[in-house]
C-alpha cells in the first residue's frame, strides 16, 4: 500500500474519530455550576480543549489505521469473510 493512501486512510480515521469524539469530556454550563452567557445555547461547552481532543484524536486515528493497513496486508478478515448473504449451495 502507498504512503500516501495510508495519509488519506489516516485523515479520514481522523476526522470521523474527531466528530465521535467530541461529546465527551465536555460539561455544560449547568452541569459546571458556572453562570450561562444571555444567549447562550443550554448545551454549548464551557471546557472545550481543543488540544486535547486532537491529541486523543490523532492516537486513536493512528490505532485504528494501523489496525486497518496490517489487515489490509496480511489479509486477517476479507470481502468473503463478512458477506451476510452467502449464496445458498447448488445442487441437491
Amino acid at each position: 500500500m502507498e504512503w500516501t493512501s495510508i495519509a488519506a486512510i489516516y485523515l479520514l480515521v481522523w476526522v470521523m474519530t474527531a466528530f465521535v469524539s467530541l461529546p465527551f469530556g465536555v460539561k455544560t454550563a449547568d452541569e459546571a455550576g458556572v453562570e450561562k452567557v444571555p444567549g447562550q445555547a443550554d448545551s454549548a461547552p464551557v471546557n472545550f480543549q481543543p488540544g486535547r481532543l486532537a491529541a486523543r484524536t490523532s492516537i486513536i486515528a493512528a490505532v485504528l489505521t494501523a489496525i486497518y493497513v496490517a489487515n489490509f496486508e496480511y489479509g486477517w478478515i476479507t470481502v468473503d469473510d463478512i458477506n451476510l448473504w452467502p449464496e445458498p449451495p447448488s445442487g441437491s
